[in-house]
């Protein structure tokens, strides 16, 4: 009994404790990377669907204005994802989350916002706050590249 539970408080000690937390850091973000994967295909699959049946067919003369801002969002949904991917896998080279690259994907989706928005059917406060939003993404992303760039 004694030895039971001197294995279990060395198994507990803060060192081995971090280490096995660090373990499964690593386990789930590799999992991520495998569900990151399937979703960046799904999105390619969709991408590549949309594109032969709608550009190709010419079928709806005249719409193709709105299939080409579909197209335009599928495009970026598959960068986002990508810059996803590379978050994560960024993470298990360095095992640091890696800021300015979190700022440029949320970038790339505001981005992705605006260029796929319709403007019928928003009111000028998402509007405003979506410029909102990329001023502040920015502004952040210049401090954070200022930063880096004066520590090297």
């Amino acid at each position: 009994m004694r030895r039971l539970f001197k294995n279990f408080r060395e198994w507990t000690t803060d060192e081995n404790f971090m280490h096995l937390i660090e373990n499964i850091e690593v386990i789930v973000a590799k999992i991520l990377s495998l569900c990151m994967l399937v979703v960046i295909l799904a999105a390619i699959g969709d991408l590549i669907t949309l594109m032969f049946r709608e550009l190709l067919a010419f079928a709806n003369y005249g719409s193709f204005y709105k299939t080409l801002f579909k197209v335009f969002g599928l495009f970026l949904n598959v960068l986002i994802a990508l810059e996803i991917l590379e978050n994560i896998t960024g993470y298990l080279k360095k095992h640091v989350l890696q800021v300015e690259l979190v700022i440029v994907t949320s970038l790339i989706a505001v981005a992705r916002k605006i260029i796929i928005l319709d403007l019928d059917k928003v009111s000028g406060m998402d509007i405003i706050g979506l410029g909102i939003a990329v001023l502040s993404l920015s502004i952040s992303y210049w401090i954070i590249r200022s930063g880096n760039s004066k520590s090297k």
